[in-house]
């Protein structure tokens, strides 16, 4: 073996430098404090996964804690318009501030940063991975929890995510129908992978409350989350009614006066962490 000259490309030899892993995490900006992250996931579009995140930052803000949202859906941000945000995110020379919402609660979201927000982003894979990137290197966040609403699937985002963020766990979003299967192997799956905690399932759109008599209407069946919990070990820690309530709160821009504590058992686990 020659000696080494510190330059791998010029060199064919399979010594440690070379085979040992490569660490992708990235650094938070040196003036942002976050001491929690969590992503709310899941394999499929359509779910939920903006109206579990927001909920969950609701409850835990009441609760006295600094939370931040890191809209990692850079394709379809709905954040700020839950939170009723539509000013311009703010910057120093070489930092973005998040914007904070009425209620206190954190957000960085490429709507924030559109000159019009309304505007579509089409830009392809990498870009949209570096703007996520740059959610977390360049903004000085200062929260307890930081959640991270990511995109649908396991594409270069969630990918990105998953390797540049140190996630202390992922909240898998589900819905009842028949393909929750295959949508939660697929989101656990990558987990699994990417060595990335699963804190548990979430189902949203369980039933509908009737609102003579409360009876609940499972529109689409019951247990089938369940029993993908039950393949994989893991807790099914909410049922999340279609609420029309909630919805017109999000259109409305104020979903921190929601009334449901649906999500206070997810709560409860990231607080027993």
């Amino acid at each position: 073996m020659s000696e080494c000259n510190n330059n791998c490309a010029s060199c064919s030899e399979n010594c440690s430098e070379r085979t040992a892993p490569q660490s992708f995490r990235k650094e938070h900006h040196p003036d942002a404090v976050v001491r929690r992250v969590y992503g709310v996931v899941s394999g499929k579009g359509g779910v939920g996964k903006s109206m579990v995140t927001s909920q969950l930052a609701v409850l835990l803000r009441r609760q006295g804690y600094t939370v931040g949202i890191m809209d990692a859906d850079v394709t379809g941000p709905s954040i700020p318009q839950a939170f009723g945000i539509h000013e311009k995110a703010l910057g120093t020379e070489n930092a973005l501030l998040p914007c904070t919402s009425a209620g206190g609660v954190q957000v960085m979201s490429i709507n924030v940063l559109l000159d019009d927000e309304t505007d579509p982003v089409i830009w392809r894979g990498p870009v949209i991975g570096g703007v996520v990137q740059q959610f977390w290197t360049d903004v000085i966040w200062d929260v307890d929890f930081l959640l991270v609403d990511m995109p649908p699937g396991t594409g270069d985002v969630s990918l990105n995510v998953f390797q540049q963020l140190p996630l202390d766990g992922i909240i898998v979003v589900t819905s009842p129908q028949d393909l929750v299967g295959m949508v939660v192997e697929k989101a656990v799956k990558m987990a699994e992978k990417m060595n990335v905690p699963i804190v548990g399932l979430v189902e949203n759109m369980s039933y509908v409350a009737c609102p003579d008599c409360g009876k609940k209407i499972y529109l689409f069946g019951e247990g089938k989350t369940e029993a993908a919990a039950k393949r994989h070990g893991l807790p099914v820690l909410a049922h999340m009614p279609i609420d029309p309530a909630l919805a017109r709160l999000v259109d409305e821009g104020r979903i921190e006066q929601m009334e449901s504590d649906t999500l206070a058992p997810v709560v409860e686990v990231l607080l027993s962490k």
